[in-house]
């Protein structure tokens, strides 16, 4: 399927590039009051996105997210977003938030979101103890694409891991000692993360505390974290994760997870569900490396226990299939039901590598960083791989531009997905 370019969608990509021919120079300047804490601060960014799908009509995705609809080779999305994050310090706490605004317009509707990503109060009545109550994002894990221990925190996106993330409302402490010798550090932090009707409902069923925990230590320059989550809205769960430099440019990482008594729902071609329940263990191992040149590599193996093999999968894709050519509307929606569970992830499969490049001040160009990102399919081999450009040279401002080319066959990963291309630019400026 071809992927059409259109002129409007250049604009951000024509100011990245011009963007680029020239640098922003600023004399350095020290002041003292920049480190004071302000009673309030207030800081963000505006962005606006402007995105061009070539949509992938024989994917299963595809058929069951345009069901209804009207059918599409391609879609523009505009999308204007407005990110706000604050501190207030009333008293011995600080109040802290973060906010996002999206309003975005493409051929099928013109529709906003409002969200509190984060919105809670701590006190700090020891340096070494910190008690908060109200929504945060965790970030639990070593890993860069993926986290099998970000047991309290909602999914990350592997296409984009250092977006900003929803949190959910809990109640939470940081305890940390400074023993000294080999073990320089323990950080203990215990999390309460209640659901209800009204709050964190779809962190999983509601009437239950959810106890969490998370044990840090740093151990000869070893950063070691295990981590546990009780039975209750989700099962039970624990793990460990790790990370240390082998050298200055050079660093190691990995994650284990086990789930208890897991239930996945799994479907054959004709639609029977069955529910299968068993301990599932999923792991990550990962390293980061930074060349003489200031080339970064990072590279991670990604097991998902509580994933579908491509033999799971590939009854998914039959059952979609069938139900559309027989045109039971029933099947239809069991299908769809089954893809706003599992079989509907970003990555629903067993195993998959990751692999990310990026170059700092490319072709002598101080702030001009391109990149590829590659994602892999172990079992199916399908694949999805992401040039990319990125100038922050003017101040306040990144401008960014990648292209997403997916590559599968029939009853596979990326081969079944809702688009087989995506263009997406985008300028950001913060404040």
């Amino acid at each position: 399927m071809k992927l059409v370019w259109r002129p409007r969608l250049l604009w951000p990509l024509v100011l990245l590039v011009s963007a680029a021919g020239t640098q922003a120079a600023e004399e350095f300047s020290f002041d003292a009051s920049e480190f004071e804490k302000k009673p309030f601060e207030l800081g963000g960014y505006v962005q606006l996105k402007q995105e061009h799908f070539a949509l992938n009509p024989p994917g299963a995705l595809y058929k069951l997210n345009y069901y209804n609809q009207p059918q599409l080779e391609y879609l523009d999305r505009t999308t204007g977003t407005l990110q706000l994050a604050g501190k207030l310090r009333p008293g011995i706490g600080t109040f802290d938030f973060r906010t996002n605004s999206d309003l975005w317009r493409d051929q099928l509707a013109t529709d906003h979101d409002n969200s509190v990503y984060e919105a809670a109060y701590s006190v700090r009545p020891d340096p070494g103890l910190t008690m908060e109550a109200g929504k945060r994002a965790m970030r639990w894990g070593k890993g860069y694409a993926w986290n099998p221990i970000g047991f309290v925190e909602r999914l990350k996106d592997p296409n984009d891991p250092q977006l900003s993330r929803e949190g959910y409302g809990m109640a939470d402490a940081d305890i940390i000692f400074s023993p000294g010798g080999d073990l320089q550090t323990i950080a203990f932090t215990p999390v309460l993360l209640p659901v209800s009707e009204n709050l964190n409902s779809d962190f999983g069923a509601s009437g239950h505390l959810n106890p969490a925990a998370k044990l840090y230590l740093l151990y000869r320059d070893t950063d070691i974290d295990f981590a546990w989550l009780g039975k209750g809205s989700r099962p039970a769960r624990y793990g460990f994760d790790f990370s240390r430099n082998l050298a200055t440019n050079f660093e190691i990482h990995g994650e284990w997870a086990r789930v208890l008594q897991f239930t996945k729902p799994v479907t054959d071609a004709s639609g029977q569900v069955t529910n299968v329940t068993e301990n599932a263990t999923s792991y990550l191992l990962g390293l980061r490396y930074l060349t003489a040149g200031e080339t970064t590599y990072i590279a991670e193996y990604y097991r998902n226990g509580t994933g579908y093999s491509a033999a799971e999968a590939d009854q998914f894709y039959q059952l979609v299939d069938t139900a559309f050519a027989t045109g039971n509307s029933a099947l239809v929606q069991k299908a769809l039901s089954l893809s706003q569970g599992g079989y509907g992830r970003p990555n629903p499969g067993e195993e998959y590598v990751y692999f990310r490049a990026q170059q700092k001040d490319a072709l002598g160009i101080v702030y001009f960083s391109p990149a590829i990102t590659a994602m892999m399919n172990l079992q199916d081999h399908s694949y999805q791989v992401t040039p990319e450009l990125q100038y922050t040279g003017i101040k306040n401002l990144e401008l960014r531009a990648r292209l997403f080319l997916l590559e599968g066959g029939r009853s596979t990963d990326f081969g079944e997905k809702q688009n087989s291309r995506k263009l997406e630019v985008y300028a950001r400026y913060y404040f």
